[in-house]
């Protein structure tokens, strides 16, 4: 018993005698530059941004974190920027610099020929010429007919449905396997002044074709990003019978200029303001946005809108001279995606 109880005496001891050997490297002065005697750097704080580039981290959740708090540093940095300023233009007050306008493409679009200058002699020649002429000396008054593809879907029909509602004075017709040849024909002869045909593919409104009675022309529209009025979150109230005002918005070419004067001829002179409601095709980029709204007097200085619906997208494929024929007819303008979408920054409407 005495020889195991000096066994475990001397255990102990050689314990103590290592415990204090690990602890005299820790109690060790540090160097005025950092380092201890022994010249073990101590660990420091990860330094952010990182001095390397964030896509050579290998782990992903890590890389992803990463590239988040350097995004959340990067928007501080810039509100803080922002107040500065602006504290800085409240301090000159009228002396301060005007704010710089900011580069987008479409105040940096190439210059196009033929922008129409309202005050050229040509171009007023050709809108008291043109076939809308009759339209805008207020000779005729618009009727319209809706109708569709071959056995349409659902949704087609409810927007054509829903599009009656918007352009006065628009019947809704159903093809029954009838022609564009034959159907045009039978339109003149009961006084229609446009067709408007939405086509679909896949149960979805894809296309649109637009044809000015009875000399034409016909345009032809890729329709997107449809939305019904059940589709639009806080749309108002159904539209109300009144006669709707119309804005067209951007369209600067010869070519735009009479994409324009087709849209404007669809609806009735003299809009009934009382009803409140606009309807806009606004271009940009060469995309027609069409939206439909009734606008709300909050006071005497501030107006709201409320959207009625429906919405899409028009993106023109081709101008035809004359009414719809596939086979022989003539092209004014077609759009050839490889040769005239070779820049970002030209527009054609």
């Amino acid at each position: 018993m005495a020889k195991t109880g000096d066994k475990r005496g001397g255990s102990g001891k050689k314990g103590l005698k290592r415990k204090a050997a690990t602890e005299e490297p820790q109690e060790a002065a540090v160097a005025e530059d950092g380092a201890t005697e022994s010249g073990v750097q101590p660990p420091r704080a990860a330094a952010f941004p990182p001095g390397f580039s964030i896509s050579e981290i290998k782990n992903k959740q890590r890389r992803h974190l990463m590239f988040t708090r350097w995004k959340q540093q990067q928007r501080k940095e810039k509100l803080a920027a922002k107040k500065k300023l602006k504290k800085e233009r409240e301090a000159l007050g009228d002396k301060a610099p005007p704010k710089p306008v900011p580069k987008t493409i479409d105040n940096q679009r190439v210059y196009d020929e033929t922008t129409v200058d309202p005050n050229d002699e040509e171009v007023a020649y050709d809108e008291a010429t043109d076939e809308f002429a009759s339209y805008f000396n207020r000779q005729t008054s618009p009727k319209i007919l809706i109708t569709t593809s071959d056995r349409p879907h659902g949704r087609t029909v409810r927007l054509c449905e829903q599009l009656s509602t918007v352009i006065p004075n628009s019947h809704v017709y159903y093809r029954r396997g009838l022609a564009l040849k034959k159907i045009i024909p039978q339109c003149i002869s009961r006084d229609f002044t446009d067709l408007i045909v939405i086509n679909e593919d896949r149960k979805t409104p894809n296309g649109l074709i637009l044809s000015h009675l009875p000399n034409g022309p016909t345009a032809h529209f890729k329709m997107s990003s449809v939305r019904l009025r059940k589709e639009i979150k806080r749309r108002g109230k159904d539209p109300t019978e009144h006669r709707p005002e119309i804005i067209l918005n951007n369209f600067t070419t010869r070519l735009g200029h009479s994409i324009g004067r087709m849209f404007a001829s669809l609806f009735p002179h003299n809009p009934q303001f009382i009803g409140r409601q606009v309807a806009t095709f606004h271009n940009q980029r060469d995309y027609i946005f069409f939206r439909f709204h009734r606008y709300i007097f909050k006071s005497e200085k501030k107006v709201g809108i409320q959207e009625l619906g429906p919405r899409f997208t028009l993106k023109l494929r081709s101008l035809q001279k004359g009414t719809f024929d596939s086979k022989y007819g003539e092209y004014e303008w077609v759009h050839k995606p490889r040769e005239m979408d070779t820049s970002r920054r030209k527009f054609h409407l």
